[in-house]
Formats: C-alpha cells, structure tokens, sequence
C-alpha cells in the first residue's frame, strides 16, 4: 500500500512517497524536487511554486509567501504582525482573524492563510499523485517541533482541505531520524543524536536521545534571525554594490530590480554548494542595463562569515543547556536547504570531529522522506514490520507548569510535565494552600516562546470550592494525564474531605 509525506516548510515544500518497501522524493511537473510554498493569485487562476515566484517580480501585491508564518496564528500574535510588516502581500485583520487581501482583476477579495496552505498542499498531493498514478490519499505531515496547538489544527484542517487523509502529525526532527533510520542501530542503551536544520527563515537545532527506537527530544533551540533567506540577501547586497561600481547607478531602494537581484542571488547561491564558482546574470536589470557578475565560492564565504558564525552559535548553546558535549553525540543529521553549504558542514564537523555526519540525502529532503517512511509505516500492509522499524512517538510540545507558594509567599512555577516527554504521560503532585481558605485554584501554565518575557500563560484554572476551615494546610492531590493525542485530563481531589474537580480538554488537532 502507497502513501505519502509531506514537508510544507516557510519557503519551500517536498513530497515523497512510500511504495514496494521505500521511500522516494517526487520532481514537481517542472522537474524540481522542492517547491516553492508560493501562490500567486491572477484574475483567473492561481499559480503554485516557481512560477509564483519568479512573477513575484511583477506581482508582488498579490503573491503570499512565507504562509506557515500565519497558519494557526490570531492578530495578536508577534510572531503574525511581524510576517504582517514584512508581507508585499497586504495582510488585514478582522477581529482576530488574519487574511492577505488579493486584488485580482478589478475584484478585491479576503483569502485566510488556510486557503493559501490548501493550494499548497493540493500541488504536492498532485505530485504525489502523477508519480504513483492512483488516487492516494493516505499521508504524514511534518510539523515544526515548537508549532503550538492551534498551528498543528490549522495544519491538519489545509492538508485535509487539500485532499489528504492525514494519518499523523510528526515533528521535523523525529521525521529527519527516521529518514536514516536511527534507532535500528542501538537496539539497547542510549545515544544522542543532534539535528541540525536551517531553512530559509529560521534555524533550529534539536538534541535527541534514542533509545531502543524510541525519540526523547532532550531540548531544541530555534532562531528566526537567520535563514537561508539570510545568506541570499547578503548576497544580493554585494551584488547591488558591483553593479554600482560597473554602472554607477544605486538600484538598492528600487524594489523591482531588488527582488530580480535577489532571485539571481538564490540561483547563485545553490549553485555553490556544489561548485567553486557561479554566473549571476540579471536581463535588464536596471533601465534597460544586463547585469552580469561571477562570484567564487570563497568570495561567498567571505560575505557571509558573521552569519555562518551566527548559524553555529546555536549549537553551542544547546550544548550547554542539555548538560553534554560534542563526544556524546554519535551522529549529527543536517536538513534544510542551506545546510547544503559546504563551509558551514565543516564548521560543524570541527565542532563534532569524532561524529558521523549525515548529509547524503539532500538536507533539504530529508525530513519529507522520513515522514513517508512514518506513512508507509502507519499504512501499514506495504511496510516493513512495525516490530523491525524505528517509530516516532508523540511528545508534549511545551512544558505544563502550576503556580505554587513558596515558603515566603512568593510565586514559584513548577514543572509538571516538560517538553519531550513521551506521550501517554502520567503526573501526580501535591499541592499545599492555606487551611483557613474555603476555595482554593488550581492554575496550569504554558510557555509562550515568542514572548521574551511574561512569558507564562494561563492554560487551565481548576477551583475547588467549599472546603472546611482548618488549622493545617489543604493538601491537594493534582493528577495530570496527557495522551498521544494531545488531548489532557486534570483531576484534583482535597485528601481531607475528599472534594474533587476533574477537567478534560480535547487535544486541538
């Protein structure tokens, strides 16, 4: 039975799919084995991926790109008003709902970051399906492993809009894992595997430990200051400066002839991850002038070497934070596409001298090869045997806390169940309030990771009511349960009189 996978990133998506006991990436009908996750909307049609992008030129008021940026996000969000500030596309806000407006024609219309995704995600579904030439619905998506709740719905709600029977939801670095079937290797005992990811907006580095063939994600850190984004407009900037030193005309605020520089400059920058040397040419860039410049490879690294210093300081600190060094690892997994750079993969390899690198499937692949490994898993009958085969399971995404006292009065949030914890999850705690009180609350915290601070916010508030008056502290039994869903179960009981409250909420997905 064939199924698919699909890694819908911020710039680009890729699909695979999984038949006869493997799992291949899929060439677009354009040939490329990534797409843009671009959408260009005319009078009448829509048009996804390279071609989106390249009529950005001249239709940048009405292509969306970056969409994963609103997808499950409210108006409020930071996160969603800086994609807002930066978008060509206008993003308006209705209460707290967000859409792109779209002038298409004379018509002006409001489209949600939904219906963006679902173009998307239909043109991967299309692919998948021309490969296999059959009506294949069944599919793994990827998911980024700080995507909150309301993003992983928002999601799952694009993809089965699109035509997709989502057999599950798997995190970026546990897809990356199984595309390399880690965990076949060390049937017993532990070992720590690094993943290292950079796309196009962000960088995330992951630390996991494995264990029999199960996924604990020890920690994971996520910059959205640098990208591969980062790394084209470097060196679109240097390229504006040569061509005004050839020219003598200053094109860096016009706008048009930016964008074509910069699509010069993405083309450039591929094409030095595996050559010395690339050609960047730019027909009429500027009031009728060819723009034609050679950059090395050493030239390349030379303008980007306070972003590929940038790129490996994350390492370090994830590092530190988890409490191991370079020699507990025994392999480092690259993904994304500008891990494809060839000075950056030996920055990391000098941090890691004795650790295996994995890199031969393209980084920009991987994670969609491993979610169609998931997927031919879940599937099922064309699979290996699930007891041979190295499984993701599902983790809590954030940390759960509880607001306590301390013995001075002041507030303290204590950790009931971290992030990475394997799913089911089971806690129980007690809680202690003052025995005069006749109503005590329970309250449950999240992380907010956008928020540099404040960034406790209120998830659940249980309230205990008609306790009895007493000299000694209440003594409240929490219990917390969390299943593979997501979906959390609370119950509170008084250990003196017996009273309880018990809330369930439903996982959002």
């Amino acid at each position: 039975m064939a199924a698919i996978g699909v890694h819908f990133g911020y710039t680009c998506a890729c699909v695979a799919i999984f038949k006869d006991g493997r799992a291949d990436v899929i060439a677009n009908d354009a040939g490329d084995r990534v797409t843009p996750s671009v959408v260009a909307y005319r009078e009448t049609e829509q048009i996804v991926g390279i071609a989106a992008k390249q009529g950005r030129v001249r239709n940048a008021t009405n292509t969306v790109v970056k969409v994963k940026q609103l997808l499950g996000r409210t108006s409020v969000d930071p996160e969603a008003n800086a994609h807002k500030a930066e978008s060509k596309c206008p993003v308006v806000s209705k209460g707290e709902k967000l859409y792109y407006e779209i002038t298409a024609g004379e018509q002006t219309k409001l489209v949600t970051p939904d219906a963006v995704a679902k173009l998307v995600l239909e043109k991967m579904r299309e692919t998948a399906q021309a490969a296999l030439g059959s009506d294949v619905t069944d599919a793994v998506i990827t998911v980024p492993f700080e995507f909150s709740q309301a993003q992983k719905t928002a999601l799952r709600e694009a993809a089965e809009a699109a035509g997709f029977n989502v057999l599950r939801l798997i995190h970026e670095p546990s897809a990356a894992l199984l595309a390399y079937n880690i965990g076949q290797e060390f049937p017993s005992g532990k070992s720590h595997v690094l993943v290292y990811k950079l796309g196009g907006t962000s960088l995330s580095v992951t630390a996991l430990q494995v264990n029999g063939g199960m996924f604990r994600v020890l920690d994971t850190l996520t910059d959205h200051s640098v990208g591969g984004e980062s790394y084209t407009d470097a060196l679109a900037l240097h390229l504006a400066a040569e061509f005004k030193r050839s020219f003598k005309q200053d094109i860096s605020n016009n706008a048009r002839a930016m964008m074509k520089l910069t699509n010069g400059a993405d083309h450039a920058k591929h094409s030095l991850s595996s050559l010395t040397s690339a050609n960047c040419f730019v027909d009429s860039l500027h009031d009728g002038m060819d723009f034609d410049c050679n950059i090395s490879r050493a030239r390349f690294e030379q303008l980007c070497s306070s972003l590929l210093s940038k790129s490996i300081q994350p390492i370090k600190t994830l590092l530190e934070t988890v409490g191991l060094s370079a020699r507990d690892f025994s392999q480092v997994v690259l993904c994304g596409g500008s891990a494809r750079i060839p000075r950056l993969q030996k920055m990391i390899q000098d941090l890691f001298p004795d650790v295996e690198q994995l890199c031969s499937t393209p980084p920009d692949e991987v994670i969609a090869m491993g979610a169609a490994l998931e997927a031919g898993l879940l599937a099922g009958k064309d699979g290996p045997c699930p007891d041979d085969e190295s499984v993701a399971v599902e983790v809590c995404s954030a940390d759960i806390l509880v607001k306590e006292q301390d013995e001075s009065g002041a507030e303290v949030f204590n950790v009931l169940l971290p992030s990475g914890t394997p799913l089911p999850a089971r806690r129980v705690h007690t809680l202690q309030g003052p025995g005069a009180l006749a109503s005590l609350c329970v309250e449950l915290y999240h992380p907010d990771y956008h928020l540099p601070s404040n960034w406790w916010l209120p998830s659940l508030q249980i309230v205990l009511r008609d306790l009895e008056p007493k000299e000694e502290n209440h003594d409240i039994d929490t219990v917390l349960t969390m299943k593979r869903d997501g979906s959390l179960h609370v119950s509170c009981v008084d250990q003196s009189s017996g009273r309880s409250e018990v809330v369930t909420i439903a996982a959002a997905s």
